[in-house]
């Protein structure tokens, strides 16, 4: 039972672990004319630049604007002091 009890505790944790908020800070562009924005975004699955590399450029480019690049990874506790600098494009994407 203490086993049984042991591996189960241990699944959720890994369960939580994996399902931890994962955000990125951005910054991206739109040419003629030129403009420019820094965003915070939610990344799903794999917490990386990389993945939010990738997520943010189809994003984005779906509302014509191109990733110019990911700044960082961060999760929930770094979330509330970027939000007043990404303003309209704190979460939009």
């Amino acid at each position: 039972m203490k086993q049984l009890s042991f591996s189960f505790m241990a699944l959720m944790l890994s369960t939580t672990i994996a399902q931890a908020a994962c955000y990125a800070d951005y910054k991206a562009k739109q040419d003629d004319p030129l403009r420019l924005h820094y965003g915070v975004a939610e990344v799903r699955g794999d917490c990386s630049v990389g993945s939010a590399e990738s997520q943010l450029r189809d994003r984005l480019a779906g509302n014509g604007w191109q990733l110019l690049n990911v700044l960082g990874v961060f999760d929930d506790a770094g979330l509330d002091e970027r939000k007043d600098s990404a303003g309209e494009f704190f979460l939009r994407y």
